[in-house]
């Protein structure tokens, strides 16, 4: 049975490690990756990465089909992503269910080639563009401790200051569940 996923917020500080690469894809995995989409779907957003539900392995889950022009696009799991080639650059707004109601544009590649694995453990290259490639930064930066708070400009962190210190102190309200390092209702 899937179960929603508590999010963790800005200034926790799972969400500025580098997290372990995966070896196997064992029960815990197979039901973190479940768990993941499902908490996605009833966040209303289109990427996870698994800092974000206070775990420390290098997996993340993309699902754009709720964006219209990418309504027939499959989810995606990527197990130990990593970007190998880029190109271009785009600017386009961002935000983040560990950062709610913050936003800002962020310059990112428009294109990347991507070696990742599969949940079969099976090594995949592929490029991808667009919406695509932005989220899968975007979550492949969540592996690396990189939020996207980072690339945002002084305005927009000056703009944004009094938001961040309230998320910090966990003093913000959402539509889906937060984690509350102090009840530790995680295991």
């Amino acid at each position: 049975m899937q179960k929603q996923l508590p999010i963790t917020t800005y200034g926790m500080d799972i969400l500025r490690k580098v997290t372990k690469p995966v070896k196997e894809i064992d029960g815990e995995i197979f039901e973190l990756v479940n768990n993941m989409l499902y908490t996605l779907r009833n966040a209303d957003g289109i990427g996870l990465a698994a800092p974000q539900v206070n775990k420390n392995v290098s997996v993340a889950v993309i699902d754009i089909s709720p964006v219209e022009e990418y309504k027939n696009y499959d989810p995606v799991i990527l197990i130990n992503p990593v970007v190998l080639e880029n190109h271009g650059e785009v600017v386009l707004n961002e935000g983040c269910l560990s950062i709610p109601e913050v936003r800002g544009d962020v310059l990112r590649p428009e294109k990347i080639l991507l070696k990742y694995f599969d949940m079969n453990m099976k090594e995949h290259t592929g490029e991808f563009e667009g919406l695509p490639a932005r989220v899968m930064q975007h979550e492949i930066d969540h592996l690396n401790g990189k939020l996207f708070i980072d690339y945002l400009n002084e305005d927009d962190i000056k703009r944004n200051k009094d938001l961040l210190k309230k998320i910090r102190k966990g003093k913000i309200e959402t539509d889906y569940p937060l984690y509350d390092p102090k009840e530790n209702i995680l295991n």
